[in-house]
């Protein structure tokens, strides 16, 4: 059975309130490919990149479950087993391999899954079922034209979509598989990737909408500026704050994340032990496809 909301705020850092938390997670990077094509995406592969989307290398769901033990042994504060890329958890069955690892050898550990939601539909029964305690989805726009505007491509069931209709194929899924996890009693989180230019007057209809679904934390994560959307800008305090104020109205709004690479280990804020627990570190720069 998955963890509690209340559990989660104790004890995971992502759902602290309010404050920082001085509990640890470690992010297994084990999820090379994705299935949509965000036009802000710049997937990487490298050492020296401090953002979501960039890990030093892909790793195995064997390899990710000793990294798990060595980083239990040089910080016994890592509560959080978490996967969030570099590519989409659910694009590849990897991430939920791993969990059921964890879930055999660590059973106390919480688990932490983050995806765009393509696939949710499709495999929110195997996540209720391996135990993830977590699920963050990233949720951009509920409306297919601001949607449009933020992701070129989506590929589901072997067929590549664009335009508007491939984003009413992913904000039905998004929308339809929070649903589906949130009835589990499983807590599910929605990022939103705030574009000043796209969707800065859409977050309160977004809060409001997850909120309905049965998501129940919202985070808000500033644009960097890249790729397709090097041109828009990124928003100032003033913006986020006022999107947080917006969302607060309908939901939970966590405030202070910060932007985890996909194999970071330790507390938030504090000391990275990520080049302690991968000993094998690549520095190249190689883009992931998105399918």
């Amino acid at each position: 059975m998955a963890k509690s909301y209340q559990e989660l705020t104790q004890n995971h850092p992502c759902f602290a309130r309010g404050q920082k938390s001085n509990k640890g997670r470690i992010h297994l990077p084990v999820s090379p490919g994705c299935n949509i094509a965000c036009k802000f995406c710049d997937r990487q592969i490298n050492d020296y990149e401090d953002r979501p989307g960039v890990a030093s290398e892909v790793i195995s769901p064997e390899e990710a479950l000793e990294a798990v033990g060595r980083a239990i042994a040089i910080n016994p504060d890592i509560h959080v087993a978490g996967i969030a890329g570099p590519g989409d958890t659910l694009a590849t069955d990897f991430a939920l391999k791993t969990f059921r690892l964890i879930k055999d050898k660590f059973p106390d550990l919480i688990k932490c899954m983050s995806t765009n939601g393509l696939m949710l539909p499709d495999r929110a029964d195997e996540i209720i079922d391996v135990g993830v305690d977590s699920l963050t989805v990233t949720v951009n726009a509920v409306d297919p034209k601001i949607q449009a505007q933020l992701n070129s491509a989506v590929v589901y069931h072997g067929k590549r979509y664009t335009g508007e209709e491939a984003a009413k194929i992913l904000i039905h899924n998004q929308l339809e598989g929070i649903r589906k996890v949130a009835a589990s009693g499983t807590s599910v989180k929605v990022n939103t990737v705030l574009v000043p230019e796209i969707n800065k007057d859409h977050i309160e209809t977004i809060a409001k909408t997850v909120s309905e679904a049965g998501a129940k934390i919202y985070n808000i994560i500033p644009l960097i500026p890249q790729a397709e959307l090097a041109w828009c800008s990124a928003p100032t305090c003033h913006d986020i704050e006022r999107a947080k104020a917006t969302a607060i109205k309908y939901i939970d709004v966590f405030m202070h994340c910060s932007r985890c690479r996909a194999d970071a280990v330790g507390v938030p804020g504090g000391i990275d032990i990520s080049k302690l627990v991968y000993l094998k570190v690549l520095n190249t720069k190689q883009t992931f496809s998105h399918g």
